[in-house]
C-alpha cells in the first residue's frame, strides 16, 4: 500500500470560515479577476559592472487595460531605498544591460524625441541607452529588422546584438531596400529551405537572424551625430557580421574584454535531425574561430569566464527511444582550441544545471548555476578547482530562483526568487554560504497576502519511487468545511512545480474556495534520472498511475472533499487531462488546455517534430507508442464533462488537436465546451483574454463541481 503525508511548509495557517469565493473581510488581488490582472510583474534583472545598480524591468497593465507596458526600475542592491523608476513610454523598455562604463542598455520601439521625415510610426525594436550620470535616454541602435538579444562586454566598450537579415541581403542597406520591396509589392511569402518554419506561436522568416559585433564608441558617435542633426534612420555604425546563429530562439554573448562572441546555431543531420552548436567568433573581424559541438551531444547556453579564455555551456545527450536526455554543465578551458572538446564539471551531479553565471574576479573558479530538486529550484556554487557543489538557498516552503547576478568582489549574489507563494522579487544573499535564507530587497510588485496556505503531500509509488507534490488550501479548509479539490497536473512534461505562475495561478482558485494539488509525477525534473525513466515513452503508464496516487494520498486529508474533485492540465498537462478522461469518470469535471488528443496527427504538424520523433518513434515504423498512448483512440469511453481550451496561434500543440478533440466529444454527446482564442499561442497572454479564461474556467467548475447554474462568462 503507498504511504501517504502531508507536511505545511512554514506558511501560516487560517482556519478562518468563508464561502466558496473567499473571505469578504480580508480581499486580496485574487478576488477579484481585474484586481490579479493590474499586479505589476517583474521580470529581467541586471547588475551594473560595479555592484552599485541593480534594475529590473516591471510590465503594468495599460490604461486601457489591453496590453502590458514594461519598464525599468532601479532597486537598491542594499534593500535600504524603496525601487525608483527610470523609464517611461508608450512602447514600453525591456532587456536591462549594464555596458562596462555604467551605461544602462534596453531595448525599446518607443520613438526618438524628434523624429526625422522617414521616421517610421511603428518602429521596430530598437537599443536605447541610459547614462550612468543621468539624463535622457538616447537610441543608438536601429536595424531594418529590429533588434533582438543583445549582450555588453563586461570590461570593454564591446557589444554583440542579433538582427535578421534578409536573404540575399549582405547589409542593412540591401536588407532594408529588400524589406520596402516586399511591403510595396504587398509580399508576405516565405521560401522555406529548412525543417523548422514556426516556434511557439510566431512563424520564422522571411529573415534569418545574425550576431553582430560592434563598437560601443561607433554607436555613441553616431547618436551624437543624430542629435546634432544627421539624417535619421539607420546610424552610420560599423557593424561586424559574425554569422547566422538559430532561426528558434535566437541569442548572443560577448566576453568580457570584447574580444570574442558566441552564439548558437542549428547544426541538421539526417532524417530532419538537429544539434545545437555552439559558434566562437572574433569580435573584430567576424571571423569564426570554432565550432562546440558533437553528433552525440547538444551545446548551448554559452558563458564566458572571467579571463575571456574559457567558457561554460549546456551540454544535453539527445534523448531516443530508449532514453530521455541528460543535461550537464561544460567547461571548454580554451574556447578558440578546436582541439579542446570541453569536459562536464559535475559528473555526479543528478539534474539539470542552467541559468550559469561565473564570478567576476579574475583566477576565481567558481561558477553558479541553478537546478530543479525536489520541487524547488536552489542556487548551487560550484568550485571547479576541487569539484565542490555547495546549495546555497535553504529547502524551506517552495523557492526557484532565476536572473544569477555576481558582485565584482564576487561576494554576493543577486537574483530573481520565486515560489509557489509568492511572485518573482529580487533577492540578495551570500556567495559561499550554505542553505541560507536570502535577503529580499525592496521592488514594486508585491501580491500581498495570498489567500490560504501551502503544504507539501508525499506518496510512495506502486514502484517504490518517493512521490511528492504542492497543495495549495484555501483558508476555510477545514475538517468541518472540506474544500473541493483542483488537481492540476504540469507541462513539459520535463518540468516541475516549484515556481510563481501568472498564467495558471492556484491562489486565484483559492480565492473561489478550492484547494489545487501540484503534483510532480514520472517524468518531472529535479529527482534525478530514473524518474524520467519511469515514464519514458510510456505517458499513459507510470505518469499517470503517479497523478492518481498524489491525488489519493491528498483527498486522505480531512479538510478536502474527495466527493467534489475535477482536474486540469496544459501542454502535456492537457494530454494528461485527455487521457484521464479515458481512463476514469472519478471527477466531476476536466479543463484540458493546449492539449494532445491525436498523436498520429501532432507528430507531424508540432512545430519541432524532429524532436517528437526522438520520444515517440517515427509514425510510419514505430507504431507502439502511438498506438498505445494516443487518447483519441478510447474517445467512446469519455464520461466526464469536459472544458477544451486552446489558442490558433499554438504551433507547439497546433489546433488541429483541439478541433479533433472537439469533434468527438460532440459526436459521443460528452458534454462539453469549447473556449477558442484565434489571436493566442500556447499561452492566453493578452491581460481580456487570460481575464476570459479564469472565468470560464472558474464558471465551468462551479457548474459541475459545486452544483451552481452554469454562468456564461461576460464578453463570450
Amino acid at each position: 500500500m503507498p504511504t501517504t503525508n502531508s507536511t505545511d511548509s512554514g506558511a501560516p495557517q487560517s482556519q478562518s470560515p468563508s464561502g466558496p469565493t473567499g473571505p469578504t473581510d480580508a480581499a486580496t488581488p485574487f478576488h477579484s479577476l481585474d484586481a490579479f490582472l493590474a499586479v505589476p510583474r517583474i521580470g529581467g534583472l541586471d547588475l551594473s559592472p560595479d555592484g552599485s545598480r541593480l534594475v529590473v524591468s516591471l510590465a503594468e497593465l495599460s490604461a486601457d487595460g489591453t496590453r502590458y507596458l514594461s519598464s525599468l526600475w532601479e532597486i537598491d542592491p542594499q534593500g535600504e531605498r524603496p525601487a525608483r523608476r527610470l523609464t517611461r513610454s508608450a512602447k514600453g523598455e525591456s532587456a536591462p544591460v549594464f555596458r562596462a562604463d555604467g551605461t544602462l542598455l534596453f531595448l525599446s520601439a518607443r520613438p526618438v524625441a524628434d523624429p526625422g521625415k522617414d521616421e517610421p510610426e511603428e518602429g521596430e525594436a530598437a537599443l536605447w541607452a541610459l547614462p550612468a550620470d543621468g539624463g535622457e535616454a538616447r537610441r543608438l541602435l536601429t536595424r531594418p529588422g529590429g533588434v533582438g538579444a543583445f549582450a555588453a562586454a563586461r570590461a570593454a566598450d564591446r557589444l554583440a546584438v542579433v538582427s535578421g537579415l534578409l536573404p540575399g541581403a549582405a547589409d542593412a542597406e540591401g536588407d532594408a531596400k529588400l524589406r520596402k520591396a516586399r511591403k510595396e509589392a504587398k509580399v508576405s511569402a516565405v521560401l522555406h529551405e529548412t525543417p523548422l518554419v514556426r516556434y511557439w506561436d510566431h512563424d520564422l522568416g522571411p529573415d534569418t537572424p545574425h550576431a553582430f559585433a560592434l563598437s560601443g564608441a561607433d554607436l555613441d558617435a553616431a547618436a551624437d551625430a543624430a542629435e546634432a542633426g544627421a539624417t535619421a534612420g539607420t546610424a552610420p555604425v560599423s557593424v561586424v557580421d559574425c554569422g547566422p546563429t538559430t532561426v528558434h530562439e535566437p541569442s548572443v554573448t560577448v566576453s568580457p574584454d570584447g574580444s570574442l562572441v558566441a552564439y548558437t546555431v542549428l547544426t541538421p543531420y539526417p532524417g530532419g535531425e538537429f544539434r545545437e552548436t555552439i559558434v566562437v567568433a572574433d569580435a573584430a573581424t567576424g571571423k569564426e574561430l570554432r565550432r562546440i559541438g558533437s553528433p552525440d551531444a547538444e551545446l548551448s547556453d554559452p558563458v564566458f569566464t572571467a579571463d575571456s579564455r574559457s567558457l561554460f555551456c549546456r551540454h544535453s545527450t539527445p534523448s531516443d527511444w530508449d532514453n530521455s536526455s541528460h543535461a550537464s554543465l561544460w567547461l571548454v578551458r580554451d574556447a578558440t582550441d578546436a582541439q579542446d572538446p570541453g569536459h562536464d564539471v559535475a559528473p555526479g551531479f543528478a539534474n539539470w544545471p542552467s541559468g550559469v553565471t561565473v564570478s567576476p574576479v579574475a583566477g576565481d573558479t567558481v561558477v553558479y548555476f541553478v537546478a530543479d530538486e525536489l520541487g524547488r529550484s536552489p542556487i548551487f556554487r560550484l568550485d571547479t578547482a576541487d569539484g565542490t557543489i555547495t546549495r546555497l538557498t535553504a529547502v524551506v516552503g517552495s523557492s526557484a530562483y532565476t536572473g544569477l547576478r555576481v558582485s565584482p568582489d564576487g561576494s554576493t549574489l543577486f537574483a530573481l526568487r520565486s515560489a509557489i507563494d509568492s511572485p518573482p522579487t529580487p533577492v540578495r544573499l551570500d556567495a559561499a554560504l550554505a542553505d541560507q535564507t536570502p535577503t529580499v530587497l525592496r521592488a514594486p510588485g508585491d501580491v500581498g497576502t495570498v489567500p490560504g496556505r501551502l503544504v507539501e503531500v508525499e506518496t510512495t509509488a506502486e514502484d517504490g519511487q518517493p512521490l511528492r507534490a504542492w497543495l495549495v488550501l484555501p483558508e476555510s479548509a477545514s475538517a468541518a468545511e472540506p474544500a473541493p479539490l483542483l488537481l492540476w497536473v504540469h507541462g513539459g512534461p520535463q518540468m516541475s512545480w516549484n515556481a510563481w505562475t501568472w498564467r495558471w495561478s492556484p491562489w486565484v482558485a483559492a480565492a473561489a474556495g478550492y484547494a489545487v494539488l501540484l503534483p510532480d509525477p514520472a517524468l518531472s525534473t529535479g529527482y534525478g534520472p530514473h524518474m524520467h525513466a519511469r515514464g519514458w515513452g510510456d505517458w499513459g503508464g507510470a505518469p499517470y498511475r503517479d497523478v492518481l496516487a498524489l491525488t489519493d494520498a491528498a483527498l486522505a486529508r480531512e479538510d478536502l472533499d474527495a466527493t467534489r474533485t475535477a482536474m486540469m492540465g496544459g501542454s502535456f498537462g492537457g494530454y494528461m487531462a485527455n487521457w484521464i478522461a479515458t481512463q476514469t469518470d472519478r471527477f466531476k469535471a476536466i479543463v484540458t488546455h493546449a492539449s494532445l488528443w491525436n498523436l498520429d496527427g501532432f507528430a507531424g504538424t508540432t512545430d519541432a517534430s524532429f524532436y517528437w520523433r526522438r520520444h515517440f518513434g517515427d509514425p510510419l515504423t514505430q507504431r507502439q507508442r502511438y498506438e498505445g498512448s494516443s487518447p483519441h483512440r478510447r474517445a467512446d469511453k469519455i464520461r466526464t464533462p469536459m472544458l477544451v481550451v486552446h489558442g490558433d496561434k499554438d504551433y507547439r500543440v497546433p489546433i488541429n488537436e483541439a478541433i479533433a478533440l472537439w469533434s468527438d466529444l460532440t459526436r459521443f454527446e460528452v458534454p462539453a465546451k469549447f473556449l477558442y482564442f484565434p489571436d493566442e499561442g500556447h499561452w492566453v497572454l493578452k491581460p481580456n483574454n487570460a481575464k476570459v479564461w479564469y472565468s470560464t474556467v472558474l464558471a465551468f467548475l462551479a457548474h459541475h463541481v459545486l452544483g451552481e447554474e452554469w454562468q456564461r462568462p461576460e464578453l463570450v
